[in-house]
């Protein structure tokens, strides 16, 4: 996913897997971070059961479960920080 802004364009990562644990929710990035946020942040998958958190697939943008009508950015889970393209690092 890319985006501009005066500065130039940025790509942010992509996600690559989402995990739960202890009332947090782990999203890995193919950059080699994880993003770790409380659940409290997202009522619908605090009260989800684990089957419908586990229910959801991932696309350039971010995380979707269709079943709870929930939605989640890798922009918005940044903080809309981006990364810019050439400060991309190989992992």
């Amino acid at each position: 996913m890319t985006s501009s802004n005066s500065a130039g364009t940025y790509t942010l990562p992509e996600p690559v897997g989402v995990s739960f644990d202890n009332g947090m929710m782990s999203v890995g990035l193919d950059d080699g971070r994880t993003i770790t946020v409380p659940l409290g942040w997202y009522p619908r998958l605090l009260n989800a059961t684990p089957q419908e958190r586990a229910d959801c697939w991932l696309s350039p943008g971010g995380v979707h479960w269709d079943g709870l009508d929930e939605d989640i950015s890798v922009e918005g889970l940044m903080g809309a920080r981006a990364v810019r393209t050439d400060d991309r690092r190989a992992a």
